[in-house]
């Protein structure tokens, strides 16, 4: 595990599974538009937590690139499921900014809520393309630059599926 503490938030990154966070507030899941259930990251969580998340998520969608919405996280052991849209890597532009987005309408989101701990996936480096190597600086620039305007959010984990992605983000974390 990889861990710092920015402005009295501690970030870390774990290898493991998005859905098995149940010291976790809030997980966010890596959504499409649509809000549907579909490979990785939305795929795992909409098993995990049943029919009633795409129910629910209809009712917020369509989402564009950069957006996030909340919604109960049923059978999850969390809270609150956040979806975020990541960019489409070469297709959405600017995709580092819409990125960036992601994580900062997230939190603020998670702010919002007085949520105090946040589980995120790699966002868009799966079937949207985005190099994890790319992706990774990104995340935690965004991170870091909105941490000293939390209160609530104390604790931020990224949850990596396999061991060469946490190895990215770890770097990624060690070099922020």
């Amino acid at each position: 595990m990889a861990e710092r503490t920015f402005s009295n938030v501690k970030i870390e990154c774990v290898q493991g599974d998005i859905t098995e966070q149940a010291d976790m507030d809030a997980v966010v899941n890596a959504a499409n538009a649509q809000l549907k259930s579909g490979g990785g990251v939305a795929g795992a969580l909409h098993s995990a937590a049943g029919p009633e998340l795409a129910k629910e998520g209809r009712e917020h969608a369509p989402i564009k690139p950069g957006e996030a919405v909340l919604t109960r996280a049923y059978k999850l052991p969390n809270k609150l499921v956040i979806h975020c849209l990541g960019p489409v890597y070469g297709q959405d532009e600017p995709a580092n900014k819409l990125l960036a987005d992601c994580y900062r309408n997230a939190l603020q989101l998670a702010e919002n809520k007085k949520i105090t701990s946040i589980a995120f996936p790699s966002l868009s480096t799966g079937a949207f393309g985005y190099p994890v190597n790319e992706a990774a600086p990104e995340a935690m620039k965004a991170i870091i630059s909105v941490a000293p305007d939390l209160s609530a959010v104390s604790h931020i984990r990224f949850v990596l599926f396999s061991e060469s992605d946490y190895q990215v983000y770890a770097q990624a974390l060690e070099q922020a």
